[in-house]
């Protein structure tokens, strides 16, 4: 089995052009030679952060007492925000458990964190609906197409803030970046 290491010294020499690539091949469900289910797509967006100057912490997991009690699957550092990461590759929207879960995550960190949940099929109309409700954590979720604009666009960070503050101002955790004119 591949470790987090190994993950992390392949997805290093990736640059923008590589991940639009490899963002295709999850879609194909074609990254089974290199890359262990989901793990594609985790460290394909810590890498999107990190090339769009976002400090990077790369998946982990936590113990208390020799126990593992999470497994994260990164955190990045931009523009004042602190976010922990989860993502999901799946056939399937995704339902509010992955979120429930990074909300219980959050549940125990500083209450200026936030999460984002990534998901390359999208989530399902009460996930976005209960995300609403996951108060005072702020969840943002970002679909497939939205991983696919900010790639092709090179740009992630922006994207990230502009989502924080819609949800701030309108409490949307979904807006979609894909209607921004990028600039």
């Amino acid at each position: 089995m591949t470790t987090d290491a190994e993950y992390q010294a392949r997805i290093i020499i990736y640059d923008w052009d590589n991940l639009i690539i490899l963002l295709s091949e999850i879609k194909a469900r074609n990254t089974s030679n290199f890359w262990d289910a989901g793990k594609a797509l985790e460290y394909l967006i810590l890498r999107a952060f990190q090339l769009d100057g976002a400090e990077v912490a790369w998946p982990n997991t936590v113990k208390i007492q020799d126990k593992i009690v999470e497994q994260i699957d990164g955190v990045i550092y931009t523009e004042s925000l602190a976010c922990l990461i989860e993502c999901k590759d799946t056939t399937e929207e995704v339902n509010i458990e992955p979120i429930a879960k990074l909300r219980n995550q959050l549940l125990r960190r500083p209450a200026t964190a936030i999460g984002s949940v990534f998901s390359r099929t999208g989530f399902t109309e009460a996930a976005v609906i209960l995300t609403g409700f996951v108060a005072p954590q702020t969840i943002l979720l970002w679909g497939g197409e939205e991983i696919e604009y900010s790639l092709t666009n090179k740009c992630i960070c922006k994207f990230l803030v502009k989502k924080y503050r819609v949800c701030v101002h309108k409490g949307i955790p979904n807006h979609d970046i894909t209607t921004e004119i990028f600039s």
